[in-house]
């Protein structure tokens, strides 16, 4: 039992298949995470290797710094939107993710979004853990230089340095996790506000080999004319928050834990427009010095860290990028899955149990093969992860439009034929049809070859058609 252990709701019967401790609604003892947490949360969501690549990523598509900059600043604003709407309805609701989508998908029905969303954390847990141990062994090489006939490929496509740091992180983070949300709490609001330290250091390093001065016109890819900066402004805008659409549909996992609204929008507001616009600029600030450095702009802060002759910066910013990975790694990409595994067979799995499976598969689709095979992070986590949009469309427009922000929270674990979101056999025709139309739409938008601009619109397109056809369905009369 972990340690945030809460009871069944009255009414839910201690008997059913669709509940245990971990699952059951917060109680008033189990709200902790206030504004400062919640703040902290989104602070560790983006703090990672994965989203400084993200932001630096965008200057290829063409835009100056500035442009790209505003772009971005952009999506930080409709993810800030997204984050209220879900986060206040998780909070009110009580319950984690895949325990709330039962009242819009059935409470057999919404183990599909849920196992989805499982399924692109898992994959990403192992990858954000094999760049967490990257920075690891940047350290290790500096301390210890004669190691490196270490770092040869040795085993599975790893070398043994390899082998050593992966695990190494891999089991902390096990740890972490098997102590229940309490512990994620804590490591969340250390691992949030840490990282600055190793950015700030970064951009002062990067910044003085730049003679302080860097040009906000610059830009790494070539010139665009004014249709293509626009059409690249809305790609980039789009793309931001189709970076966070995992965690912004899971974010009931978290909120559940608030003890109020008021500390939801707070902690969101902090932590998104504020924190997330500043990591955005300084992640920018870096790159353009970078690109005026070296002549390019390098995309990994590990390999920007490697390029340091002072050991001391080195050792302190491999180190504070380590604990930020694993911190959003935890956050993002543990939690959400050991949830999802657990509903699927909540008397069996516990939220730990969850997590153990996961941590498991983590190392069996070997995370560092992944990483270097870019089609497969395009293709599949790129598809899979495109029906987050449509998952997102049909949860709101459900809760707020449809059932009116209205949730009969003990009919949430009823498997009773009669209960309220058994629906048709446990699943939800509804939802469902709208998930498979609007997610093929999204899928085929996120995967048109050679097409970034489509592309960076799978999100907006497979939300908003997500919702729209959720809403038509539910206004017309059920049949019998």
């Amino acid at each position: 039992m972990t340690e945030t252990q809460v009871h069944a709701p009255e009414g839910a019967g201690r008997h059913s298949q669709l509940v245990n401790d971990d699952l059951a609604p917060t109680t008033k003892e189990t709200a902790t995470w206030r504004t400062w947490d919640l703040f902290c949360l989104w602070m560790t969501s983006a703090h990672s290797i994965a989203s400084y690549g993200f932001a630096v990523g965008m200057l290829a598509l063409g835009m100056t710094g500035w442009q790209t900059m505003l772009a971005l600043f952009a999506g930080v604003l409709m993810l800030w939107l997204g984050s209220n709407l879900v986060g206040v309805a998780g909070q009110k609701v009580g319950v984690p993710f895949p325990v709330f989508a039962r009242a819009t998908f059935g409470v057999f029905g919404a183990n599909i979004p849920a196992l989805l969303r499982a399924l692109v954390a898992i994959f990403w847990y192992g990858i954000q853990t094999y760049l967490a141990s990257t920075a690891v062994i940047v350290l290790i090489l500096r301390v210890s230089p004669g190691l490196e006939s270490w770092t040869k490929p040795s085993f599975l496509g790893l070398s043994a340095l390899g082998w050593i740091a992966f695990l190494v992180l891999w089991t902390v983070q096990l740890m972490i996790i098997s102590y229940g949300m309490e512990i994620v709490r804590k490591a969340s609001d250390f691992a949030g506000p840490v990282v600055w330290i190793g950015m700030i250091a970064l951009a002062v390093w990067i910044m003085s080999e730049a003679d302080w001065s860097i040009d906000l016109n610059a830009r790494a890819g070539e010139a665009l004319s004014s249709g293509q900066t626009v059409s690249a402004f809305i790609g980039v805008a789009f793309l931001m928050v189709a970076f966070m659409a995992g965690p912004l549909v899971n974010y009931a996992d978290f909120a559940r834990f608030s003890p109020s609204q008021k500390a939801i929008r707070r902690g969101n507001a902090w932590g998104i427009p504020f924190n997330e616009t500043a990591f955005v600029v300084i992640s920018i600030i870096i790159s353009l010095a970078t690109l005026k450095v070296y002549g390019e702009v390098l995309s990994d802060p590990v390999e920007l860290v490697a390029h340091i002759d002072n050991d001391a910066i080195v050792i302190i910013s491999a180190v504070l990028f380590a604990i930020a990975t694993v911190g959003i790694n935890v956050v993002l990409n543990f939690v959400s899955p050991a949830y999802d595994i657990s509903n699927a067979a909540p008397k069996y799995i516990s939220f730990r149990t969850g997590g153990i499976i996961t941590a498991v598969l983590s190392i069996v689709v070997l995370p560092w093969k992944l990483w270097a095979n870019q089609d497969f992070i395009v293709y599949f986590l790129g598809g899979v992860g495109a029906l987050m949009g449509p998952v997102f469309g049909i949860l709101v427009v459900d809760y707020y439009l449809v059932r009116k922000q209205r949730t009969d929270v003990p009919e949430l674990y009823s498997g009773a034929t009669d209960g309220t979101y058994f629906y048709t056999r446990g699943f939800n025709p509804r939802a469902l049809v709208a998930l498979l139309i609007a997610g093929a739409v999204s899928v085929v938008v996120a995967l048109v070859p050679d097409s970034a601009s489509l592309t960076a619109l799978s999100w907006p397109v497979g939300a908003a058609l997500g919702a729209a056809v959720m809403y038509g369905l539910s206004r017309k009369p059920a049949q019998v």
